[in-house]
């Protein structure tokens, strides 16, 4: 098996900005540092950046410049391509990713290279072409916009990482490491990446999906006529409530109250309840010790097997299974102190 050439675009001209250094370092540490006993050769890792090393120091927003021998010309060598980012306008702004990145991207595609994106790196890969048809993902916070500017790309929102074979796309933060060791794991094999994985202190493979990470409270609402009866509901969410409780706080006919609701939100009162409830099922989770069954009470979920099942269905894991992903908690809390406002 052979590791090949990794190629990493930096994308803004040179300054990479602070924010954005994570993910540029999560595919350096893991396809940079040779490791001989895992595996000779390992690697060969290329920054290629759009900038030619001169010029104008990076504005105060940037942590710091790249200078590297590799241009954009070079994507096309590589046996894997990684995005890590675009800049911040091409998301937030709409504003185009840069055409000589999409085009060389295209050509590294073009060439045969397995093009993989992290985080908003999807963007890049969408604006090329390269997702077309595939099924891809990004960060939660920026997979609507991706789905939006890019219909043809079938976005999944709800992953960790999406292999499409030689196109890769990963949500967002360490769900760029998840996908990096992915990547360990088909070239080198199972053994390989975890013992990478051990040599960085973290998971070879972490169960379910993003949605484990997605704050179920929101969408929130700007209907000053539904804020009060809301925020009634969420200090009540261990009490059974029904649509017609929810209504008659409101004062509206329950069809009223759902219509105004569903447009508020764009999502139904049940959905709003379940959503709400396992949103304070994830706060307990993560902050108290509190056994599995009292959450479920305390929720407003009922049972363990309640709870369980929910859980599953909407956020991927199994409650145990989202605990150990926090495993600085709080003490134990008890009574009223447990369900506060989420």
């Amino acid at each position: 098996m052979s590791a090949g050439t990794v190629a990493v675009v930096v994308p803004d001209d040179l300054a990479v900005p602070s924010w954005d250094l994570y993910e540029l370092s999560i595919p350096c540490t893991v396809f940079g540092k040779p490791q001989p006993d895992l595996a000779d050769p390992w690697y060969d890792l290329r920054l290629c950046s759009a900038g030619t090393g001169e010029g104008p120091a990076p504005p105060a927003s940037s942590a710091l410049a790249v200078r590297t021998r590799y241009g954009l010309d070079d994507l096309a060598g590589a046996d894997t391509v990684i995005v890590t980012s675009v800049p911040d306008a091409c998301v937030q702004e709409d504003a185009p990713v840069p055409p000589g990145l999409t085009a060389a991207l295209r050509r590294a595609h073009d060439a045969g290279a397995r093009m993989v994106s992290l985080c908003t790196g999807a963007f890049a890969l969408a604006a090329a072409g390269i997702l077309d048809g595939r099924r891809a993902t990004a960060h939660w916070m920026h997979t609507a916009q991706l789905a939006k500017r890019h219909p043809e790309v079938r976005v999944d929102d709800s992953v960790l990482y999406v292999d499409d074979g030689d196109v890769l796309t990963s949500a967002g933060l360490t769900a760029g490491l998840d996908l990096c060791l992915h990547l360990v794991r088909r070239d080198l094999g199972a053994h390989v990446a975890n013992q990478l994985a051990r040599r960085m202190v973290v998971p070879a493979h972490r169960p379910g999906g993003q949605a484990q990470f997605i704050d179920l409270s929101v969408p929130g609402t700007d209907d000053d006529g539904l804020a009060p009866v809301l925020a009634w509901a969420q200090e009540r969410l261990h009490e059974p409530l029904t649509v017609d409780d929810l209504a008659r706080r409101a004062a509206m006919s329950p069809r009223t109250f759902y219509r105004r609701l569903r447009e508020a939100t764009g999502t139904t009162p049940l959905q709003w309840l379940l959503n709400q409830r396992l949103g304070r099922a994830q706060s307990l989770l993560e902050s108290t010790d509190l056994p599995v069954e009292r959450i479920g009470e305390l929720s407003g979920l009922g049972t363990a097997g309640n709870l369980r099942h929910h859980f599953l269905r909407q956020v991927g894991v199994s409650p145990t299974e989202y605990r150990r992903a926090f495993p600085v908690r709080a003490p134990r809390a008890s009574g009223a102190a447990a369900h506060p406002p989420r």
